[in-house]
């Protein structure tokens, strides 16, 4: 483990400004056309892909040469070369979207609160944050985004997607969601600075926990400090019998936070194993002991992506856990992020990872054990079926009795 963390931050994610992956600085001289032709070999030395997307890649590097005079030429050739790889999760980072991108990680960000996705040709919500005005308004994983501000978003790029939702705090933005089985519905949504919370033992409403369960709800992997602030509630959650941990709608964050909070739950055995371009299989295994043997039970669905499905992964094959809820996200893909010249940065698709079965969940997502959907009426009556199922089935483990059936 102490060999991968060496290699500094890995994020997992990539939705509209979140997360990437390895950070590496770049400080020298550049051109506009150096900048370009650092992007190319970059992608050509590092991209998971080694075919590029089945292209000769060696076309694009001078295929802009005599053009590029500026920043912003560079900047455009950039996005047009990257789009080439058919990969939303592989792009270019203006000095402003990496200074968001910064900032996000940091646990601070501004916008409306929402990671968003082209998933199946369809601009989509991945999941809206805790406590953001995005939540606030009703938005929800696998929303449909159809307009914004009036703009279809037919064709759209998530890039594009962010710079038009973004904008200055107190200003608003509307957006025309189209949700399965329900009529296109216009959503007016003021900004605001969002600060990115990632662990909270709030109770949704009307649901009663017991007093000898611990319910941690975990909303993103991304805060350097959620790795130590989980383990002391766990610490101090030691006197229960079981805890449930809510990764619902939880994009990701940095893969260090999925691996130690894992190894929190594991003693011993394989959390996730990523592979390369050149397929070079590279496994992470928690170390002996853990923080806890109580038993867990996870709550993922639609919008549990990233990091999240590693944790739920891990926890799943190692069989520490019981997974209820709905199919999780399906983004099986490690992206680094290279600092470039001007502040701005590129993120690469590097890796591919593995749950310990060797189960590729890309595009796939984690099935979990005991489905259980929340539908709209559910949440119109506030009715969290899910956690319900959740608090049924571990007070059945913890008093010993049997959940074959479920």
């Amino acid at each position: 483990m102490r060999k991968f963390m060496r290699r500094s931050f890995i994020f997992l994610g990539a939705f509209i400004l979140l997360f990437g992956c390895i950070i590496h600085n770049n400080v020298m001289a550049y051109s506009p056309v150096d900048l370009y032709d650092q992007v190319w070999r970059l992608i050509n030395i590092k991209f998971v892909d080694q075919t590029n997307n089945s292209q000769d890649w060696s076309k694009w590097r001078h295929k802009y040469d005599d053009k590029i005079m500026t920043n912003e030429d560079a900047y455009v050739a950039i996005n047009t070369m990257v789009a080439s790889l058919n990969d939303p999760y592989t792009k270019f980072l203006d000095p402003k979207e990496f200074a968001e991108e910064t900032s996000s990680i940091k646990g601070s960000l501004k916008g409306i609160g929402i990671q968003i996705a082209v998933k199946e040709g369809k601009l989509t919500v991945i999941a809206p944050i805790e406590d953001t005005p995005a939540e606030k308004a009703g938005l929800k994983a696998d929303d449909e985004i159809l307009e914004i501000d009036g703009k279809s978003t037919k064709g759209i790029t998530v890039d594009q997607a962010a710079d038009l939702i973004r904008g200055k705090e107190g200003t608003s933005v509307k957006l025309l969601i189209k949700r399965k089985d329900v009529e296109p519905k216009l959503y007016t949504i003021t900004r605001a600075e969002i600060e990115v919370k990632s662990i909270s033992q709030k109770v949704p409403d009307n649901i009663k926990i017991p007093e000898d369960i611990s319910y941690i709800r975990l909303s993103s992997f991304i805060s350097r400090n959620a790795a130590a602030e989980f383990k002391s509630i766990l610490e101090q959650g030691s006197n229960k019998k079981g805890f449930i941990i809510d990764l619902r709608a939880n994009p990701g964050g940095l893969l260090s936070n999925a691996i130690y909070i894992s190894d929190m739950f594991l003693d011993g055995g394989t959390i996730v194993s990523t592979v390369d371009r050149d397929g070079y299989k590279e496994t992470q295994r928690a170390t002996r002991g853990c923080v806890t043997q109580k038993p867990v039970v996870v709550l993922i669905n639609g919008g549990s992506a990233s990091a999240s499905e590693i944790f739920s992964g891990a926890m799943k094959d190692n069989g520490r856990a019981v997974i209820i809820g709905e199919k999780s996200f399906g983004k099986g893909l490690v992206q680094e992020i290279n600092k470039l010249p001007y502040e701005s940065g590129i993120n690469i698709t590097i890796q591919k990872y593995l749950t310990p079965n060797g189960t590729d969940i890309n595009k796939k997502g984690i099935t979990p054990d005991i489905e259980v959907k929340l539908t709209e009426e559910n949440v119109k009556n506030k009715d969290d079926v899910q956690l319900k199922k959740a608090i049924e089935v571990l007070q059945k483990i913890t008093n010993g009795q049997s959940i074959a059936n479920y």
